[in-house]
Formats: C-alpha cells, sequence, structure tokens
C-alpha cells in the first residue's frame, strides 16, 4: 500500500487593517508570539508605519510624550533611547523630538522585520485599502480597494482616527469649499489664504494647526466650547496613586485628584493615576461615564495630554502677539460667504452672539466617534451588516476586554478584534504610545488564543 505525504497544514492568517502605529506594533507582537503565524499588514497610506501622528513633515512638530515614555516595547523601555543614540542623535530621555523622527524609528522595526529570516513569507505589506470583510465558510475575506482580496482566519481593526465629524451647522457649500480643511493632519503653511482663519477646536490639533499656518499676514482665531488650551509639560517625579479618597464616580475623583495635587503638584497627581486610567474608567457606571464626558472630559484632556515646553513657548508667544485669539463658545452656524465664510457662535464667558467672517476654516473638533452605517467605508459596510456596533457611548466600537468586536447581536463577531482609538468606549486611554503598546500586545494574544481554540473545537 502507497502511503501518501500529507500536505502541511496552512498557517493561520491574521489581517491587519492599518499600519500605522497599532498596525505594527500588533504584527510585531504576532509574529514574535507564534512563528507559525501569517501577518498581512494592510495600509492605505504611502507609507507604512506612521500613520497620520508620525507622517508629517513639519520639524516644529513634536512628541507629546518624553523619550523616555516612547519606547514601542513595555518591556524594553530604553528602547527608543538607545535607537535614538545608535543614529547619533544626542537628545536624552526627557527630550521632546518631532513626531517625524519617531515615523523613522516605527520604520525601522519594520524594516527589521522585513529583514529578519524568521519573519520571510509571514509579514506581507498591502498597501491597499480595505474596504470589507466577508465571512465565507468558516473564514473570511479581505477585500481591497483595487479589486484584489485575501483569505484571513481573524482581522484586527487598527484603522486609527476617523476624520472629524461635520461641523455644526455647516451645510454642503462649506463642505465643497476649497479654503475649508476637514483634515486638519494634512495642512501646508500654504493651504488657506491669508487673512483671518477660524479653527474649529483648540486641543493639541489646534496647536499643530497653529504652528503649520502661522506666519505673517494670518491670524488665527480657535473656538471651543470651554476656551482651554492643552497644560505645558514640566519635570516631574513620580508617584503612587492617591492614598486616600474614593476614584469611584467622576465627582468623587475629582475631589481626591485636587486633594492629592495640593500635596504633590497637578502633574504628578494625574500621571499616578494613569496606571490606573482604564480599570477606574470601567468601574464607573454608563451614567457616570456619560456624566464625565459632558462635565469633565474637556478639564481632564488639557492636563492629561500637555505639550511639550517648546511648542507651549511658541503658542504663548503667537497669542501675546495676537496672531491667536482662544475664545469659548459654542458655533451655531457656518456659511459660504463670497469665497470666505460666516461664522456665528454664542461667546460662553457671556452669551453674547458673535458673527465673523473668516478666510479658511480648519475643522480641529477631534475623534468623530462611532462608525455610521450609512458609509461606504470598511466600517460602515461591517455594521451595515450587523458584524460590529457603537459602544454605548458612541465614542467607537464596542468591543470587550479582550478587544473583541461586539455585534449586532451582543455577541463577538468571530475572528473580528479593534485596537487604538476606536476602543475608547472600553479603555477610555486609547490614544498615547504608553497606552497602545499595553493594548497591541493584549490583542495580539486575543488573537493567537482565539486561533487556538478554533483549531482545538
Amino acid at each position: 500500500m502507497m502511503i501518501r505525504d500529507r500536505p502541511a497544514p496552512a498557517r493561520p492568517t491574521v489581517a491587519v487593517i492599518g499600519g500605522g502605529f497599532s498596525g505594527l506594533l500588533t504584527a510585531i507582537h504576532l509574529l514574535h508570539a507564534d512563528p507559525e503565524v501569517v501577518v498581512r499588514l494592510v495600509e492605505r497610506a504611502p507609507q507604512f508605519g506612521r500613520g497620520r501622528a508620525y507622517g508629517t513633515e513639519n520639524p516644529d512638530h513634536l512628541l507629546n510624550v518624553r523619550v523616555a515614555n516612547m519606547s514601542a516595547f513595555p518591556d524594553e523601555p530604553e528602547h527608543f533611547a538607545a535607537w535614538l543614540r545608535a543614529q547619533g542623535d544626542c537628545d536624552g530621555p526627557g527630550a521632546f523630538v518631532s513626531r517625524s523622527r519617531y515615523g523613522d524609528y516605527l520604520q525601522s522595526l519594520l524594516r527589521g522585520h522585513l529583514d529578519d529570516p524568521g519573519s520571510v513569507g509571514r509579514l506581507l505589506l498591502e498597501q491597499d485599502e480595505a474596504v470589507d470583510i466577508v465571512w465565507r465558510d468558516g473564514r473570511q475575506r479581505v477585500e481591497l480597494k483595487l479589486g484584489r482580496g485575501f483569505a484571513a482566519d481573524a482581522s484586527v481593526l487598527a484603522v486609527g482616527s476617523p476624520l472629524p465629524a461635520a461641523l455644526p451647522g455647516a451645510d454642503e457649500a462649506v463642505i465643497a469649499a476649497p479654503n475649508y480643511a476637514p483634515n486638519p493632519w494634512s495642512l501646508g503653511g500654504g493651504a488657506l489664504p491669508q487673512g483671518e482663519v477660524l479653527v474649529v477646536g483648540s486641543g493639541l490639533t489646534m496647536v499643530d494647526v497653529a504652528i503649520a499656518l502661522s506666519r505673517p499676514g494670518r491670524r488665527l482665531t480657535a473656538v471651543s466650547r470651554h476656551g482651554l488650551l492643552p497644560r505645558a509639560h514640566a519635570p516631574t517625579a513620580p508617584h503612587t496613586p492617591p492614598p486616600a479618597g474614593p476614584l469611584d464616580t467622576p465627582a468623587r475623583a475629582l475631589r481626591t485628584l485636587r486633594a492629592y495635587a495640593g500635596q504633590v503638584g497637578w502633574r504628578e497627581a494625574v500621571d499616578s493615576i494613569r496606571p490606573q486610567a482604564a480599570a477606574i474608567w470601567r468601574g464607573w457606571p454608563l451614567a457616570e461615564k456619560r456624566r464625565f464626558l459632558r462635565h469633565l472630559q474637556s478639564w481632564w484632556d488639557v492636563h492629561r495630554h500637555r505639550m511639550a515646553p517648546a511648542i507651549a513657548a511658541r503658542v504663548e508667544t503667537l497669542v501675546a502677539a495676537g496672531d491667536l485669539e482662544v475664545l469659548g463658545g459654542r458655533l451655531a452656524r457656518i456659511r459660504a460667504v463670497d469665497g470666505g465664510f460666516e461664522a456665528t457662535f454664542q461667546r460662553g464667558s457671556d452669551g453674547h452672539w458673535i458673527t465673523r467672517r473668516f478666510e479658511g476654516v480648519v475643522n480641529c473638533t477631534g475623534l468623530r466617534g462611532a462608525p455610521q452605517a450609512g458609509t461606504e467605508d470598511l466600517l460602515g459596510r461591517l455594521a451595515h451588516r450587523g458584524a460590529l456596533r457603537a459602544d454605548p457611548l458612541g465614542l467607537g466600537l464596542d468591543v470587550d476586554g479582550a478587544l473583541r468586536v461586539i455585534g449586532q447581536s451582543g455577541a463577538p463577531t468571530p475572528g473580528l478584534f479593534a485596537v487604538g482609538p476606536l476602543t475608547r468606549g472600553a479603555f477610555w486611554e486609547a490614544i498615547a504610545v504608553p497606552d497602545l503598546r499595553i493594548h497591541t500586545a493584549l490583542v495580539a494574544g486575543a488573537v493567537l488564543e482565539g486561533l487556538r481554540r478554533r483549531v482545538e473545537a
């Protein structure tokens, strides 16, 4: 009797959709954890590894976190600093380097894995846009915009932050105007005309825009509900979390942090609870989370997400010179008028209504939140078919503690995971590198565990 060799079982394939920080780190964790897994990293941008945050070419756009806390790997805290030294950079661990330089670092990690003999045939780059995922015969097919596709056993949505939502009161004429910028991350200094420019939002994205657009003959007005600017970094010392005081509701947490800040300083107090932030967030009832978003989020954001000292000094100079004005108010209407815009907003300080003309408008309102089922993109198609749903707060996708995506039925969708800003509803802190490097390891472990269970079933 002839004995035929059985064909080797196919290696499991994981699609990681999004080639920025979250996608790249997820891919690296998968490759390290399982020598058999194949990762297909899908990225629509021209360059892998950079994403929006680190794709800027403006040398004045600096990281908002010190070198010492920007290692891609939590178990190798010196990794980024050592890479900088190897490149001949003299920046110390307390420096704030350019975001473009950090993008170089991430691309070096990608090149290292592409050149690694152990990754040959296991890390495949797909420079295209994923537009759909279809389940067939127990597997998935990832459809790409250029008409191709491939089979996968699991997919991780690491698509980063969607563009901001349309401005309130903005009609089609505003959205179609060439001097309206819906994507603040693609602006160059000459992208808008001279004169008055309205920037809607006053967070770190607005700061980037102000640095990029600042030049003689241009004046910027930033409008947000509270008119708050991010605070500046300063030297700090690590502290343990507050030794006394409850954190079980936003109001109690605020009182506890204020008391602790009086002892150790506000920066130290905020930093001290960062390792506990996800657990604190998960412990709050849904009504308390909504209360936080309504009353305290803006205040938390400006203390938690800070400017590098050099950037804070630049912003202070712009404000002092009258080149940047920051107003608290509610934008009610904006319309296109004679090649420019007319914006009406209610000033928060006294309730007065103001109507002003601007030559350009930039939308810096921040993360859009939940996916829309009617949109013709990947998330919209998946939402339409019930493979995913918005989290209860409308911040992003509904996921469980293992970052499995929850479908319309209330159960995890087989083989579908998410990581990054889309998971804010579950973790709240899901944007900065110190948090994402933990989440990417978590989602990689959950994906591999799901693959093992399927093989054993």
